[in-house]
């Protein structure tokens, strides 16, 4: 399985990384009936539904160090994975308050404080900008764009797995907001796809 992580992520992996991982894959398999972190249906295949599925976004940080935020972070998908692969500073924004405590658990117990930070809000009450956004099924294109483009800047790198819909996505977002936008075909499903984007911005 390191291998094919570090094949993901286009990096080399560590067998303390990989600990890390584990000890993260635990904490979510323990919690996830809580609160349905992940659907009971993917806790059997944990590690190619979500592990993988988050460790592939790592590929795009734009230079080591470079500062994360992960809006909607839920059980800690992509965030906690990008964090444990990566050494800049990522912020993890949940505004559910189980959630988020959840996500200040996971920091804690792997040690990742005070590099990653947890922020119990909705994204639009989030203040600052980032290097790269990520967001794992939190809106559709347009709408997310529109709740956080102020986290952006020119320079921000834009990094979002979507499912089958994520080109009907594109195709709509491109009628308001503007910027270079690529997409990638996801390493763990044939359906789904990476929309990576730079420049973002609206349309005058």
């Amino acid at each position: 399985m390191i291998s094919r992580i570090a094949a993901a992520a286009g990096r080399d992996v560590s067998r303390e990384t990989f600990d890390k991982l584990e000890e993260y894959v635990v904490l979510l398999k323990a919690s996830a009936s809580d609160q349905n972190l992940i659907a009971p249906s993917t806790i059997d295949s944990v590690w190619d539904r979500h592990i993988l599925d988050s460790a592939q976004l790592v590929r795009h940080e734009p230079s080591d160090g470079a500062a994360w935020v992960d809006i909607g972070s839920g059980a800690g998908l992509p965030g906690l994975v990008i964090a444990l692969l990566t050494r800049g500073p990522i912020t993890l924004v949940e505004p559910r308050r189980l959630r988020a405590e959840f996500l200040q658990r996971a920091v804690d117990v792997l040690g990742l404080s005070p590099r990653v930070s947890v922020r119990r809000a909705k994204v639009e009450r989030l203040s600052g900008t980032f290097d790269v956004i990520a967001a794992r099924a939190v809106a559709p294109l347009p709408r997310l764009l529109e709740l956080s483009s102020h986290l952006s800047t020119k320079k921000t790198i834009w990094v979002l797995p979507k499912g089958r819909n994520g080109l009907t996505e594109l195709a709509e977002a491109r009628r308001a907001w503007q910027g270079v936008f690529h997409v990638e075909q996801s390493v763990t499903d044939d359906d789904s796809y990476i929309i990576v984007a730079s420049g973002v911005g609206k349309k005058p």
